[in-house]
């Protein structure tokens, strides 16, 4: 089973795994603004790994669709001071980001893995990364989060997707990258209209064939409205069920807002997994 080597941090994946969403943003979908500055942010995480989150994952610009991009110099405000408060406190840390600059500046605070909705696809990207020893996410996304969401199209969402992540795999081992280190994340609802997201979950144990551990972001998603009619507040049972069923399909790690009840969930989900039979 895998151990995901994150800095000094090695992470067993024997169980699956839960990340807490720390969003430093003004406009992320689900909460934007109410984490907006760091004391805020930093009380928020230290919840969240109250309740049982395993790595707290913080980004400071929305990456929803139709977000803007955000400075540099922004981002870095947003996201240094929270990272480096968590670190200090022994905190698994993961930085939300597709910036060199924001990469390298997170993981001199502490940060000891990067989740990257572009995968390391920014020019240098590679080698901030490759220059630490902390773990990275590699998410599959069609277009930009300015346009993704407008007309998407595959000719089989699922053979594109992991010949994206095999391909993005390779550049990381080619730039020095260690597998250990890796993490693959089919990215739903980042340029996926309803049917590629079921496809996709309906046949993520095809993901985990590439032999890495698949992170599932599926928490209050467009998809979980579209299938419940719930406003984004109120998809929490639905992104337990979402995320369920993920873990039936060999996700490893669950990036989620409600920790408790994916932790509630899970500790179910283990028992019955774990448990002998005849005992």
């Amino acid at each position: 089973m895998f151990v995901l080597h994150a800095g000094p941090h090695r992470l067993s994946l024997a169980r699956p795994i839960v990340m807490g969403i720390v969003n430093v943003t003004p406009d992320s979908f689900s909460d934007g603004g109410r984490l907006a500055d760091a004391q805020a942010a930093i009380g928020h995480a230290l919840k969240l790994q109250e309740e049982g989150a395993d790595i707290l994952d913080v980004g400071g610009e929305s990456t929803r669709p139709g977000a803007a991009k955000v400075p540099v110099a922004d981002e870095l405000r947003r996201v240094v001071p929270v990272v480096e408060a968590l670190a200090g406190r022994g905190c698994v840390v993961s930085v939300d980001t597709t910036k060199p600059e924001v990469m390298r500046a997170a993981l001199s605070a502490g940060a000891a893995m990067v989740n990257d909705v572009m995968a390391l696809g920014a020019p240098s990207a590679l080698d901030a990364v490759a220059a630490s020893d902390a773990a990275v996410c590699l998410m599959h996304m069609q277009g930009d989060p300015q346009s993704m969401q407008q007309a998407p199209a595959y000719a089989d969402v699922v053979v594109e997707v992991k010949q994206f992540l095999a391909d993005r795999v390779a550049a990381c081992e080619a730039a020095g990258i260690s597998r250990e280190r890796l993490v693959i994340d089919p990215g739903f609802g980042f340029g996926k209209a309803l049917e590629h997201n079921l496809a996709l979950l309906r046949h993520l144990d095809r993901l985990a064939e590439l032999g890495l551990p698949v992170l599932a972001g599926l928490s209050r998603k467009s998809m979980l409205g579209a299938l419940t009619g719930r406003a984004v507040d109120r998809r929490e049972f639905a992104g337990v069920a979402a995320h369920l069923a993920a873990v039936a399909r060999g996700a490893r790690l669950l990036r989620v807002h409600d920790v408790a009840a994916m932790r509630d969930a899970l500790a179910i989900w283990n028992a019955v997994e774990e448990q002998q039979d005849g005992t």
